[in-house]
Parts: structure tokens; sequence; C-alpha cells
């Protein structure tokens, strides 16, 4: 009897251990052999955020972030895709798999890193204000009852939600993109625009003497990869490549071809 006991307990446990082997094997991160299968990845991104990725005169999508991003999918041995989407929707776009990364100039904030998986840091930036050369507007204080426009979703509009008493003494518009809001600037029915320095710079350098950037910022800020959570595997392939593009000098290659400077972190 005893030994019949000790055989079927010995094959109760050979099935737990069986059964915690599928239950790991089951929940292993399988997301790099998703893209690798896959053969590509779809990479979201508001496509009027020039330099980082917007469309040129021929409607192509072109742009930092792009280039980069090529080169990632190109060492990876997958095709990179580019899916246009809406910015304020980009959590949702992630999640329901019609993108695998957002990769656009995208600011590292604590709310994206809780519904999403980020990427260190691969370049710095700042919020700032831009106004119209001969604006009243000197400073920060001076907008309070100013219209001022900001691109819904963004970390410009993060960053006027943190200001204080700012955001409660101002008029906030929300536009769709960063270009409408700028063309509503200089038409004169915004008074001002919160948005990425690195956009504000691109756009102001095209129109010398049109527009006038505030010597104030509104805060500092480190742009990062957005992959969806527990996809830390292909994380980390998209992340060694990009490693390994700073160390043999295409990421500074490319950093010089759009900013004449090594902008990377």
């Amino acid at each position: 009897m005893k030994k019949v006991l000790i055989i079927v307990l010995a094959a109760l446990l050979a099935l737990s251990v069986l059964a915690g082997c599928s239950s790991t094997s089951g929940s292993a991160d399988k997301s790099l052999d998703y893209i690798k299968e896959n053969g590509s990845f779809i990479l979201g991104l508001d496509a009027s955020f020039p330099p980082m990725g917007f469309k040129d005169d021929s409607g192509n999508i072109v742009g930092f972030d792009i280039d980069l991003a090529k080169e990632v999918a190109s060492r990876m041995g997958v095709e990179l895709k580019l899916q246009p989407i809406d910015w304020a929707a980009k959590e949702l776009e992630l999640n329901n798999k019609n993108i695998d990364v957002i990769w656009n100039g995208m600011t590292i904030t604590p709310e994206r890193q809780e519904s999403m998986l980020m990427s260190a840091p691969y370049m710095e930036n700042k919020q700032i204000v831009v106004v119209l050369d001969g604006s009243d507007i000197q400073t920060l204080d001076d907008l309070k009852g100013k219209d001022v426009a900001v691109q819904d979703g963004s970390s410009a509009q993060d960053a006027l939600a943190s200001s204080g008493d700012l955001l409660s003494q101002i008029n906030q518009i929300d536009f769709k993109d960063n270009v409408t809001a700028l063309l509503d600037l200089k038409n004169g029915q915004v008074d001002a625009l919160a948005v990425d320095s690195i956009v504000a710079d691109y756009y102001t350098s095209k129109e010398p003497g049109v527009y006038r950037i505030l010597d104030e910022t509104l805060a500092p800020e480190e742009y990062g990869i957005g992959f969806r959570k527990g996809e830390q595997a292909f994380a980390d392939a998209v992340q060694k490549a990009l490693d390994d593009m700073k160390k043999d000098g295409t990421f500074e290659k490319i950093s010089m071809e759009w900013f004449g400077r090594n902008v990377a972190l």
C-alpha cells in the first residue's frame, strides 16, 4: 500500500512540475519572435512633426527618427513600416497592435512609463513657447489672458498642465497638429504656441524674422521609444541596435544630416 501511495505521489509531483513549466513557457516574452515572423515592425507617428517624422513636398514620410528606425530595422533583418496615427490615441493604437512602436520625438514621462514600456532616452529636448516676432509677449508671465495653442496629447500640453497658476490664467486652445497651430499663430488667430524646441527650431529657421522663441522654458525633457508592456525582448533588440549605431558612428552621421550636430545622449 505504501509503495502504491509513493508512486501516486511521485506522479502527482511530476504533473505539477510539468504544469509549472507549461505555465512559464506560455508566459514567455515572444515579442521579438512576433516581429521576426512578421518580417517587419510598424512605427506609429504624427506625420506632421518635423524634423523627427513628417511628410516632405512629395508626400513621403521622412525625418530624423525615420532614418534611425530604418537603420535599426535593417540591422534586425526586418522591414520598417510607417503608420501615421492620431497622436492623442497613440497608446490605444499600440495596445491594439495597429502599430508596434511609437517613435516620433516622444517625451519620456511618468504617465507614459505607466502605460507603455519606454526605451532609454536617446536625445534631449525642452518645451518652449513661440510667438510672433513683433509680439509684446516677452516672458511666460505675459501669457496670462492670452490664447495659447498646443497640440492635443503632446508633451507641451502636459507641460502646461504642470505649470501651476499659468494654466488657469491662459486660454489653452488644443490643435490636432503643430503645423495647423503654427499657421494660426502666423495669421494672428492665437497669441502663442507651446511646442517642442526641436520642432520650433525647425520651423522658425525656415521663416527668419517671423517668429520668436521666449527665453524662458516650460520644461526640460528626453525623447524615448514606446513599446507594449511586457515586450522587453523586442525593446532590447531595438536598444542594442541603437547602442551599436552610437558606437560605430552611424547615429552621429544621421544626426549631423538633420541637425548639424550630434544630439545623441
